[in-house]
């Protein structure tokens, strides 16, 4: 017989083993869990004690690749802690950007600083949208990258209390859903021919962005993804870079002259129905295979500066190589690398 140390009452052997096996049962679900997303922390000296969280989940460009590898460069270079979440299918466990109905992790929003997201169509169910909608009515930055434009989809018939975030929506105060009332823009269509002409991003320096903090270091951009078509005219908006069409899909491609420039990365702000007002940097850049491109690279993790409230320590001269090898995949339907865990862009 065993004496508990507390109760001083019988405690017996089986009974402990069933606590112990409890125990790590629960144990085992946490690190399962755990393993369904990345957490990268700084250096103590090097920590800026900002939490970052990143939201991969389209089936088209590649942000299963993009954003592990953005993350280790905001938190291995500049010191933020950092989150990244995937799509995950819940029948192999494995990253499944095709299944659009579960992103563990949202939680991680709850103590966030900034929100980058890069999903594309979601439909996510109740209990993870909840932390996205706390998140953006209490006016917390976000970043929204390519198809966060059109980053949720629900179906007609669904009842979820978050159908408005919906691309689609079609009038009242959720017009455009997310994309437009949060970032500025919702999908309307391949300004550029979609997998034949590129874009080339040219920074605007009229006005005040000439000196815009989230300019600082950056020349003019080339990547594969072509322009995305925007209808709104932004004009509460902060246009930052214009992409002009490549006839082609290299740097050396000449412009299409035929086509008109688009906006391509912009500021605003963003204040949902009873929420407090926020502020977005959107561009419709940034496929996996873009942020090849180190004027990219720097012009995200300036905006993340400028998000989080430390434009002031924007620097032209930051180190925003990739951390490791990168080599990301041409973007397209179906061509995700299958089998994959988190833990394999650890």
């Amino acid at each position: 017989m065993i004496l508990s140390l507390r109760t001083k009452m019988p405690v017996t052997k089986n009974l402990i083993i069933i606590l112990l096996l409890a125990i790590s049962f629960s144990l085992q679900n946490c690190i399962a869990q755990q393993n369904n997303w990345l957490h990268f922390t700084p250096e103590n000296a090097q920590a800026k004690n900002k939490k970052i969280v990143l939201i991969s989940g389209d089936e088209e460009y590649r942000s299963e690749e993009s954003l592990p590898m953005l993350a280790k460069i905001l938190t291995r270079k500049h010191g933020f802690e950092t989150v990244v979440l995937f799509s995950i299918n819940p029948s192999t466990n494995q990253i499944d950007p095709e299944y659009q109905k579960n992103i563990p992790g949202l939680e991680n929003l709850k103590d966030a600083d900034l929100m980058i997201i890069a999903t594309r169509f979601r439909e996510l169910p109740d209990n993870q949208m909840k932390y996205i909608d706390d998140y953006l009515k209490a006016g917390k930055p976000v970043i929204g990258l390519r198809t966060a434009t059109h980053a949720f989809n629900f179906a007609k018939e669904s009842t979820s209390p978050y159908k408005h975030y919906g691309y689609s929506t079609a009038d009242g105060d959720w017009k455009g859903g997310f994309g437009v009332v949060v970032l500025g823009e919702t999908w309307i269509n391949h300004h550029g021919d979609h997998g034949t002409e590129g874009s080339l991003g040219l920074p605007n320096g009229l006005q005040v962005n000439a000196k815009n903090p989230i300019l600082l270091g950056v020349d003019d951009i080339w990547v594969p993804s072509d322009v995305y078509g925007i209808q709104n005219d932004l004009k509460n908006s902060n246009i930052l870079i214009w992409g002009q069409p490549t006839l082609g899909m290299t740097a050396e491609s000449p412009v299409n002259k035929k086509k008109s420039i688009m906006p391509v990365a912009w500021t605003k702000e963003y204040q949902l129905p009873n929420g407090k007002k926020g502020k977005a940097f959107t561009t419709t850049m940034a496929s996996s295979i873009d942020l090849l491109d180190q004027n990219l690279r720097r012009l995200l993790v300036n905006a993340s500066y400028w998000a989080v409230g430390m434009e002031k320590d924007i620097k032209a001269d930051f180190n925003v190589d990739p951390i490791g090898e990168y080599k990301p995949i041409m973007f397209g339907f179906g061509t995700h690398v299958k089998g994959k865990t988190p833990k394999d862009y650890q």
